[in-house]
């Protein structure tokens, strides 16, 4: 392999060693030896559980020390089929943490109350997009750092199941795959064409290295891994799925493979070699779907990879939730069944930054910064009635006493923050890098900045000269503005995560925009991707007091100011339209007055005590200051019971 492939492997010493001494640092605090309990082949009887059916107090990372057997499904005779893990009878009770969608400093309080509420598993999607923010360039720090996530749910008590796509759709842009993939104008996404395999097959190199020592086999807390996602609705290339099974299985995955499929996607998307699992909301769908699973796989254990606690949002739309009884209902009943399960989401979180998606059906709609998704926890990682009704439930079934529950973090409402500076943003032009000048107009993808990456997130800015008026017409993706001397100013407000048109998501001015049917041409185009780096070029100096007509779109500039240790808190913009807000350089998302969210969480840990940095975005109409409040507001005025 070349240089880059040899690099993509290396990580930090400490990080090696943690990796390497795994299984000593698992034993260490295992409080007795335990004697060998693996099966010697498929047919092998379960062993019962030591005190009662759901006791799996001993099948534990810090516990379970004969690693010879993972999470192996089982068909006794004349019995329900199960899993077994370690050789034990085992039933996944599983609930999803996305640790990109949640500060790391909180990582270890949303698992905490994960494991005080029954479950033994968490889940969670690996979003390349994020990872591979550049071709060949990786990012695995941070709250990126998903290693460090494994081994802290690890350390929990919890076992993980991976879910490395790679595509993963989860309502991130272009379903979690990298916008550099459609800088080729051929791009066959989730096929075997050749581009996206290449591509594919270098992020897996780098990614599978960092996976392989967290697996079961090896010390770790991985039992299972899922082969790429809800691929039976897409089903655009029969060799597809086979070739993402055979990539994971080259770079050393051992243990478990899983798919998962809605009901529009079952019956195409069963792989030789991988369990199926199906993922559903509702009693009426479980009863369909897991008769078709019979139907296909025979005496295999059962489990429902999502069951969705929730609904993810869309601007313009409703708040959508999901009663608290009816979540109970569903759970016995899949339980009952004798499924295994993992709840979709557990711990929804927050789409910091830009990385929401979208959906395209009738109509394009993209997704809220909020992820709270009416999951178990709320987006600040708070207690519902849907986290006390299953606690007690799992409670019940439980042979040991669970953990107690975490105390929540505090939240506090500072006062507001009043901008008293302000940049507008053809003023902030002459402070940015050089636009790229091109005769047609080019797409973000397509752009020459971030070294031939192009531009993935943020807003792009058209400028050209025209000679007269007229009517203009052209293909905008995804909002666009027009200002004189021809300035439009065009939003990605979110890639397309799910369904048939994935191929079809460039953003920006897609092919030319013409002035009374005439090709308009040379225009100077500017990438305001807003990350970090971006503001660092707007010193003090570069900023003027507010005038009573600002011109917009402008950045406001404020700060806030804590005297203590910082605690959560909710930001809220009334008077404002549309926008994002920036804290200490770290972007919190979007807002938007069309709803539902009214609020934007920001968290405490990303907080200093002192003065801290707002920069407020805002395209049409400022307001006077920025509101605090202990509450978020999502679009209804509670949660149901």
């Amino acid at each position: 392999m070349g240089p880059r492939a040899r690099s993509s492997r290396r990580r930090s010493w400490t990080r090696a060693l943690a990796v390497a001494f795994l299984p000593l640092i698992f034993s260490g605090f295992a409080p007795r030896p335990r004697p060998k309990l693996g099966l010697p082949g498929a047919s092998a009887q379960p062993r019962p559980a030591p005190s009662s059916l759901f006791n799996w107090s001993h099948l534990t990372p810090l516990e379970l020390e004969d690693r010879a057997a993972g999470l192996e499904p089982q068909s006794p005779g004349g019995r329900k089929p199960c899993f077994t893990l370690g050789g034990h009878k085992f039933q996944v009770f599983g609930g999803s943490i996305h640790y990109f969608r949640v500060p790391r400093a909180y990582w270890g309080d949303r698992l905490r109350k994960l494991k005080a509420c029954g479950f033994n598993t968490v889940t969670t999607y690996v979003p390349w997009n994020l990872h591979e923010p550049e071709r060949g360039k990786f990012d695995f720090s941070g709250n990126l750092d998903m290693e460090a996530f494994v081994l802290l749910a690890a350390e929990m008590g919890l076992w993980v199941i991976l879910r490395p796509g790679p595509y993963i759709c989860s309502e991130i842009d272009l379903g979690g795959l990298p916008s550099w993939l459609l800088q080729d104008s051929g791009m066959r996404l989730r096929t075997t064409y050749k581009g996206f395999t290449e591509a594919v097959d270098l992020y897996f190199d780098h990614l599978m290295a960092r996976v392989v020592p967290l697996q079961y086999k090896h010390g770790g807390p991985i039992i299972a891994v899922q082969v790429e996602n809800e691929y039976g609705s897409y089903n655009k290339d029969p060799a597809y799925m086979p070739y993402i099974k055979k990539a994971l299985e080259d770079r050393g995955i051992v243990e478990l493979l899983l798919t998962s499929d809605n009901k529009d996607g079952l019956q195409k998307g069963v792989l030789d070699g991988a369990l199926a699992t199906i993922n559903l909301q509702s009693q009426h769908e479980l009863q369909l779907l897991t008769n078709f699973l019979v139907s296909v796989q025979r005496v295999q254990p059962r489990m429902v990879m999502e069951y969705w606690t929730g609904w993810f949002d869309s601007w313009g739309g409703p708040h959508n939730i999901l009663d608290s009884s009816e979540v109970l209902k569903t759970v016995s009943a899949i339980l009952d069944a004798g499924s295994s399960i993992n709840l979709y989401m557990f711990h929804g979180g927050t789409n910091f930054g830009f990385i929401n998606g979208a959906m395209h059906f009738h109509e394009y709609k993209s997704d809220v910064t909020s992820y709270d998704y009416d999951a178990v926890l709320t987006e600040a990682g708070d207690y519902t009635a849907k986290y006390f009704k299953l606690r007690d439930f799992f409670g019940s079934l439980s042979g040991v006493p669970l953990p107690p529950q975490p105390s929540l973090l505090p939240k506090i409402a500072y006062e507001p923050v009043r901008p008293n500076l302000y940049l507008s943003l053809w003023d902030a032009l002459q402070h940015m890098e050089e636009p790229v000048s091109s005769e047609k107009p080019v797409n973000m993808e397509n752009l020459p900045v971030n070294d031939g990456n192009g531009q993935s997130f943020g807003y792009t800015l058209y400028e050209t000269t025209i000679a007269s008026s007229g009517v203009l017409s052209g293909l905008v993706r995804d909002r666009g503005q027009g200002y004189t001397r021809l300035r439009i100013l065009v939003e990605n407000r979110g890639r397309v995560n799910y369904g048939d048109n994935i191929d079809d998501q460039r953003k920006g001015l897609i092919g030319n925009i013409y002035l009374n049917d005439a090709p308009l041409k040379k225009f100077r185009i500017y990438s305001l991707d807003m990350r970090k780096s971006f503001f660092q070029r707007f010193s003090v100096d570069k900023w003027s007091p507010i005038p009573e007509a600002p011109t917009f779109p402008a950045f406001f500039l404020g700060a806030l100011s804590i005297s203590l240790s910082p605690f959560d808190t909710f930001m809220k913009l009334e008077g404002w339209e549309k926008g994002v807000v920036f804290i200490n350089g770290q972007n919190l998302g979007r807002y938007w007055n069309i709803g539902p969210q009214e609020t934007l969480y920001l968290p405490g840990a990303w907080l200093d005590q002192g003065i801290n940095q707002v920069i407020v975005f805002e395209e049409r109409m400022a307001g006077p200051a920025i509101q605090f409040t202990e509450t978020p507001h999502l679009g209804r005025s509670q949660y149901l019971d």
